[in-house]
């Protein structure tokens, strides 16, 4: 059963549900606005310092917190579906994950649509991690995080360094993660009236204004479409009741199929990502505690 203190996050995708439906013609600002409120959610971690500096013309943020391993990564991709959202709104949930694991956060301020469609948000990320392995960071001593659209991000942003003949991060954690803007996870259609915070119609928007002419099986926007052979280790989290949860199971599964080393765990009752009740709600601080138990190892700590 889901915690009493779970339910801070039900309360908040109602508000923001409700809010949309009620301004069908909110602007693009209005909209990002209201999205920044999904910060909201999460306590702050407390002993974390959080610095803006800019790596490879990309703004970004490192979350360090106190008595950290300084040559650990994480590099960690923001959710929004690459529309909304920002380092801001989720720079606690990772000073969450960076405190647990004992190493840095990197979070990155990709460009977002529809002024920097696909794909973009995928080359700005592409570059930051050139930009820690320029400066010295051991690729077997980084990580990739990212939730939503940020999931579906961290993976690309390995299968694109792949491609480019990169050494690839050590692990990748994925949280509710969109892999697959086809849309063809059961859970789309069985998960409608659960999820509090997605509708068909949002998910559809959102990925046509981020794909621009692209096709929907573009590996890179859509990874469940991608080769995974060579892929590093990965655990992905995912919420019972959220729309996206069969992405998660569907990109596991042929994850495992090609090879690569996958933990699997749907938070039955749970919402679309979860996480972000750090500090505030027991089943996200057990999530946070399992990710950074899970890769501290594979960083070599």
């Amino acid at each position: 059963m889901p915690s009493p203190q779970s339910e801070a996050i039900r309360v908040l995708y109602r508000a923001m549900g409700d809010e949309l439906a009620a301004n069908p013609d909110m602007t693009l600002e209005q909209t990002r606005d209201l999205f920044e409120h999904w910060g909201d959610l999460t306590a702050d971690p407390g002993g974390v310092d959080y610095v803006e500096f800019e790596a490879a013309g990309v703004r970004c943020m490192w979350a360090i917190p106190h008595g950290c391993a300084d040559d650990r990564v994480i590099v960690c991709a923001h959710g929004g579906g690459y529309i909304c959202n920002s380092i801001y709104s989720h720079r606690k949930m990772y000073g969450h994950l960076a405190k647990a694991a004992g190493v840095r956060a990197l979070l990155v301020d990709y460009r977002r649509a529809p002024e920097h469609p696909h794909p973009a948000p995928m080359e700005d990320a592409v570059a930051v991690y050139g930009w820690l392995l320029d400066n010295g960071y051991r690729p077997e001593h980084i990580a990739t995080a990212g939730d939503s659209s940020g999931g579906g991000l961290s993976i690309a942003m390995i299968l694109a360094a792949r491609d480019q003949g990169l050494p690839l991060p050590a692990a990748a954690m994925p949280l509710s993660p969109r892999v697959d803007l086809e849309a063809i996870g059961e859970s789309m259609v069985t998960n409608v009236d659960t999820d509090l915070l997605a509708s068909p119609q949002v998910v559809e928007d959102m990925t046509n204004t981020y794909l621009g002419d692209a096709p929907r099986t573009d590996p890179w926007a859509s990874p469940l479409y991608a080769d995974l052979t060579g892929l590093p280790p990965m655990y992905l989290q995912t919420g019972g009741d959220e729309m996206l949860r069969d992405d998660a199971v569907m990109f596991a599964e042929k994850a495992r199929t090609a090879g690569v080393e996958v933990r699997l765990e749907v938070w039955e009752g749970m919402q679309h990502v979860h996480q972000m009740m750090a500090g505030r709600a027991p089943e996200a601080d057990e999530s946070i505690r399992r990710m950074a138990e899970w890769v501290r190892p594979k960083l070599g700590l």
